[in-house]
C-alpha cells in the first residue's frame, strides 16, 4: 500500500497521522512501526500511532478509521508517551501473547501484561474496536481470546463494552477521563462500579464521589428513569455470581454511538446516523445540580422545580437551621421525633431517586411485605424498599445508615418506605382522616347546593358557547395573520414529537411558557414553545415573535420553522439547540470547564455578527430590547444564536429611536436611558451586549456581581480594573490557560465602550464587528453606566 498521509481536524487540535503499510492482521514474527497501522476487516477501526496537539508526544491508539475527524476511542501507553528522546515506537507480540510497545532502543514503554501461555499468537482488531490477541485459527469469540483491550477501557465506552467487575479474576473494568481534551493521561474522573452493599455505577474526582445514577432496578437505574427504551440501543445490567456489569448494544446498526467520560467529568453520548456526518451530543447523565452526590445532605432530597432545590424529607428537619437557611445542606436533616424502635412504622415516599446503597444489604428474591418484616424487627434499619419494580415489584433493599443522594424525579420514579416514630405515624394518619372528613363535608355542601347550581350550569353553558366562538375567531385571526409566512404544523404531529408534552421532554421554562424537546417522524429535532395560560407574555408576544423572526435568515439567529394555533395551543417550532443557552455554560463552575478562549471569543464574535444583522442588514430595522445570556442558544457547535423576539420592536425609514411607557427586559442588561426614562434604540441592545462581553470573559453575572474590595457591580469592577491596567485579572478561572491576551484585553475595551452611560458614546454593532476582527487602536471609554449603583 503507497504511503498516505492524513490531516484531520478534531475539535480544537490537530492530528497528523501517517496511515501507511496497513494490515489486518499480525503475528509474532511481525511489528508495526510508527507510519503504520492495523485495521479491522470491516475498515471500521485503525489502531496506530498518532499525537494529539502539539506536544509532540506519540501514542498508540485506536480510533474510527472512516470518520472525517480524528475520534480515538482507546490509547494503549497513555501514561508512557513516546517523545524525541525515545525515538519512534515500534509494537510487537511475544510468542507467549503478550503485546509490547518499544522505544528505539528496545525498551518496553508498555506492556499488555498478559500472563497466558499461547501457541500462535496474533493481534486482531474487531470492527466493534477490541484488540484481541488469540491463537490463529480460533474463532473470534471471547472465550478464545487471551487479551483484549476491552477489559482495559480508556475514556470511551463502545457498544459491547463492559463496565463493572469480574468477581471471579478480580477485573475491574473502569472508565479513566482524559486528563485535557489534549492529554490522553489519567484524568481526574473515574466512572465504575462500587461493590459495597448493592453494586452501584459511581463517578468520582481525585476519590471523592460526585455522581450516582441510582442502583438498577431492573428496568432502568433508580435515579435516570428518562433513560427508556429506543430504537437506537438496548442496555442491561448484568448482577450474577461471576459478573457485575454495565453494557449498551446498538439496534440500529446505521448508527455510530460513543460514550465518553469527558475531562470535566460528564458522561455523555455521542452519535453519528445517516443523517449526519459529525458528533452530536444525544445526552448528558448528569442533567441537572441535583445530580450532584449528597447535595442536600442525609434525608434531604433535592427538586430541580424548586427554589432552593433542597428541602428535608417530611417529618425532618434541617439539621443546622441557620447553615441550611444560608443554602449550605451538608449537614442535611435529622429526625424531628427519636425512633424508639417497638412501636416505629413506615412513610411511604414516592417518585424518589433511591439513595446510596453502598451499605445496604439486599436479596434479589424476597417479597417486599418479607422486606417489611425484616426491617421492622431490626431496630438498625432505617429504611427498605423493592429492588426490582417490574410487573408486581420483587426484592429487597434494607437500609443501615443515614439515607443520602435522594432526588424528587419528573417523571415516576421509585417508592422507598422510611422508618418513622409511631407518633409521626399518628400524626399523618390523623391529617388523613381530617382531609377524609372535610371530603365528606364538602359532598353533603354538594348536595345541597346541587340544585342551586343547575341554574348557574345553564347560564355557563351559554357563555361558554360564546366564549368558544370568540376564542375560534381570534385563533383564525392569529394563523391567517401571523402563520402566513410559516409552514403550519398541525398539533397531533407535534403531540407526538414531544411524547404529548412529557416532562421528560421539558427543557427548560422562560416568560413565554415552557420549552420542550421534539422529534418529527424523520428523525429531525425541534424545540416547541409552549404558550402557558399563566404566561407573563401573551397572545401579543406570540405575534410580535412571528412577525420579527419569520423571515429572518442568519447563521446567529435561531431559526423558526413554524407555528401551531390549534385546540386552544399555541406553539411555536424552532431549531433545536442541542447545547441550551449560553448562561447554562459560563455561570456555572463545571460546565464553563468546556468554554476555553477560543470558544468565548467565537461565542462573542457570532452574537456581534447575530446583532448587526438585526440592525442594519435585515428587511427591518430590529431592536432586540432583551439581549441577555439565556437568550443565546448553543448548537452543537456551540455556534451562538440570538432567540426570543416576543419584545423585539422594528424602526422603519429614518428613525433612530422611540419611547415606551412599559419597560420590558431584564434588569442588568438595560441600558440606563431604557430602564429609567423608556427611551430605547439600537445603542440599547449595545449596552446589552457590552454587559454580556463582560461577562462571558469574567464567568460572573453583572447582576448580584460581588466584590469584597469594593460595592461595584460587574461593569463598574471591570471599569476599575482597566483603569489600573489589571484587565488580564477578569478573565475566568476556565479559560485562562487558553487566552490570547491581546484578544482577551481587546474584548473588555470593547465591552466597556458597549456599555457607556451616554448612548451617543456607544459603537454601533457595524463598529464592533471592525473592531473585534480587526487590528489597531481603540478610543477610550468612558465611565459605563450605573457605575455607582450600589452607593447612591
Amino acid at each position: 500500500m503507497d504511503d498516505v498521509y492524513k490531516l484531520v481536524f478534531s475539535f480544537s487540535f490537530l492530528f497528523i497521522v501517517k496511515t501507511s503499510s496497513a494490515v489486518d492482521i499480525m503475528n509474532a514474527t511481525q511489528s508495526i512501526r510508527d507510519g503504520e497501522a492495523l485495521v479491522s476487516p470491516g475498515r471500521t477501526f485503525r489502531l496506530g500511532f498518532f499525537s494529539p496537539g502539539s506536544s509532540g508526544k506519540r501514542y498508540l491508539g485506536i480510533w474510527f478509521n472512516l470518520l472525517s475527524d480524528m475520534t480515538v476511542v482507546w490509547v494503549a501507553n497513555r501514561e508512557a508517551p513516546l517523545d524525541e528522546s525515545s525515538g519512534p515506537g515500534v509494537l510487537e507480540v511475544t510468542s507467549k501473547g503478550t503485546i509490547v510497545l518499544l522505544n528505539s532502543s528496545r525498551s518496553i514503554i508498555w506492556s499488555s501484561n498478559a500472563s497466558t501461555w499461547a501457541t500462535k499468537p496474533i493481534l486482531k482488531i474487531l470492527d466493534s474496536g477490541n484488540l484481541i490477541v488469540k491463537n490463529e485459527g480460533d474463532d473470534d469469540t471471547e472465550i478464545n481470546f487471551l487479551w483484549q483491550s476491552f477489559d482495559h477501557p480508556g475514556n470511551t465506552l463502545l457498544p459491547g463494552m463492559k463496565l463493572g467487575r469480574n468477581t471471579k479474576t478480580g477485573l475491574d473494568r473502569r472508565l479513566v477521563s482524559w486528563k485535557t481534551t489534549e492529554d490522553p493521561s489519567p484524568g481526574n474522573y473515574i466512572y465504575g462500579v462500587d461493590l459495597g452493599g448493592y453494586p452501584e455505577l459511581v463517578m468520582r474526582e481525585n476519590g471523592i464521589e460526585q455522581y450516582r445514577p441510582g442502583p438498577w432496578n431492573g428496568i432502568s437505574f433508580s435515579g435516570t428513569p428518562q433513560l427508556t427504551p429506543n430504537h437506537i440501543y438496548r442496555y442491561e445490567f448484568v448482577f450474577n455470581d461471576q459478573e457485575i456489569y454495565y453494557q449498551y448494544l446498538l439496534i440500529d446498526n446505521s448508527i455510530v454511538t460513543k460514550c465518553v467520560l469527558s475531562p470535566t467529568g460528564l458522561y455523555q453520548r455521542f452519535i453519528i446516523s445517516d443523517q449526519t456526518t459529525s458528533w452530536f451530543l444525544y445526552l448528558t447523565s448528569q442533567v441537572d445540580n441535583c445530580d450532584r452526590y449528597g447535595l442536600c445532605g442525609p434525608y434531604g432530597s433535592c427538586n430541580i422545580n424548586n427554589s432552593p432545590v433542597c428541602d428535608c424529607l417530611e417529618g425532618f428537619v434541617p439539621k443546622k437551621k441557620d447553615e441550611w437557611d444560608k443554602l449550605k445542606y451538608s449537614d442535611g436533616c435529622v429526625r424531628k421525633t427519636a425512633l424508639n424502635c417497638s412501636g416505629d412504622g413506615f412513610r411511604m415516599y414516592s417518585g424518589v431517586k433511591l439513595p446510596e446503597t453502598r451499605n445496604s444489604w439486599y436479596n434479589k428474591s424476597m417479597s417486599l411485605k418479607d422486606c417489611e418484616n425484616m426491617c421492622r424487627i431490626n431496630c438498625s434499619c432505617s429504611a427498605y424498599a423493592n429492588s426490582d419494580i417490574r410487573e408486581e415489584g420483587s426484592g429487597c433493599f434494607l437500609w443501615f445508615n443515614d439515607l443520602i443522594d435522594m432526588r424528587e424525579l419528573p417523571v415516576k420514579g421509585q417508592v422507598i418506605y422510611i422508618r418513622m416514630a409511631k407518633s409521626e405515624i399518628d400524626l399523618a394518619s390523623i391529617k388523613a382522616k381530617s382531609k377524609g372528613k372535610k371530603q365528606r363535608i364538602v359532598v353533603i355542601i354538594s348536595s345541597v347546593l346541587s340544585a342551586t347550581l343547575l341554574l348557574g350550569v345553564a347560564c355557563l353553558v351559554i357563555w361558554f358557547s360564546r366564549k368558544r366562538q370568540q376564542n375560534a375567531r381570534k385563533t383564525n385571526e392569529l394563523q391567517e395573520g401571523n402563520c402566513q409566512d410559516l409552514p403550519v404544523f398541525d398539533l397531533n404531529t407535534i403531540a407526538t414529537a414531544t411524547n404529548n408534552f412529557s416532562v421528560v421532554n421539558k427543557l427548560g421554562e422562560g416568560g413565554f411558557g415552557p420549552v420542550y424537546k421534539g422529534i418529527l417522524r424523520g428523525g429531525h429535532e425541534i424545540a416547541v414553545k409552549r404558550l402557558s395560560k399563566d404566561s407573563r407574555q401573551g397572545h401579543n408576544e406570540f405575534k410580535n415573535e412571528v412577525v420579527h423572526i419569520a423571515k429572518l435568515q442568519h447563521r446567529n439567529l435561531v431559526k423558526l420553522l413554524g407555528c401551531c394555533i390549534e385546540a386552544n395551543e399555541t406553539l411555536l417550532i424552532y431549531e433545536f439547540m442541542p447545547n441550551k443557552s449560553l448562561d447554562f455554560f459560563i455561570f456555572d463552575e463545571t460546565r464553563s470547564r468546556i468554554l476555553n478562549w477560543p470558544k468565548r471569543y467565537h461565542i462573542i464574535n457570532g452574537i456581534a455578527r447575530g446583532l448587526l444583522y438585526l440592525h442594519q442588514d435585515s428587511r427591518l430595522r430590529i431592536i432586540h430590547r432583551d439581549l441577555k445570556a439565556s437568550n443565546i442558544l448553543l448548537d452543537y457547535e456551540m455556534n451562538p444564536k440570538i432567540s426570543d423576539f416576543g419584545l423585539a420592536r422594528s424602526f422603519g425609514g429614518n428613525e433612530t429611536e422611540a419611547n415606551t411607557k412599559k419597560v420590558v427586559g431584564t434588569y442588568g442588561y438595560m441600558s440606563p436611558e431604557y430602564a429609567i426614562d423608556g427611551i430605547y434604540s439600537v445603542k440599547s441592545d449595545v449596552f446589552g451586549f457590552g454587559v454580556m462581553v463582560l461577562e462571558i470573559v469574567s464567568g460572573k453575572r453583572n447582576r448580584g456581581f460581588y466584590h469584597p474590595d469594593h460595592q461595584l457591580n460587574l461593569l463598574g469592577h471591570t471599569w476599575k480594573l482597566h483603569e489600573e491596567g489589571r484587565s488580564l485579572e477578569l478573565v475566568a478561572e476556565p479559560a485562562r490557560d487558553s487566552c490570547n491576551q491581546s484578544e482577551m484585553l481587546k474584548a473588555v475595551h470593547i465591552g466597556l465602550l458597549c456599555v457607556q452611560r451616554s448612548p451617543e458614546d456607544r459603537p454601533t454593532m457595524s463598529s464592533v464587528v471592525l473592531m473585534l476582527g480587526g487590528e489597531g487602536s481603540l478610543p477610550q471609554p468612558k465611565l459605563p453606566g450605573y457605575f455607582n449603583e450600589r452607593d447612591q
